[in-house]
């Protein structure tokens, strides 16, 4: 796990960075159904980041799933992140 960190941390930045733009461009979900999509979403990306964790896919592609899965986690993290900023922005206006 230590050399996936020291080798995609450029990507998990650039995600970060993609994801909080996203999300204050974007704003929080606004009605029920988007709520439970975006739960849906984040769901998906932990049992990714489980699987990445699990090592149950070995070799080279082990690699490419487990950097895929922590940039989309390091994504979601980002928009949740913008969207929440946007909208304790938009309160205290």
């Amino acid at each position: 796990m230590l050399l996936l960190a020291s080798v995609a941390w450029p990507g998990c930045l650039a995600a970060l960075l993609i994801g909080l733009g996203t999300g204050f461009w974007a704003g929080p979900p606004a009605g029920r159904l988007p709520r439970v999509a975006a739960a849906l979403v984040a769901l998906l990306a932990l049992a990714c980041l489980a699987t990445a964790l699990a090592g149950l896919v070995p070799g080279r592609e082990g690699f490419w799933v487990e950097s895929a899965a922590a940039m989309l986690t390091v994504y979601l993290a980002g928009c949740a992140a913008g969207g929440l900023s946007r909208s304790t922005r938009r309160a205290r206006s």
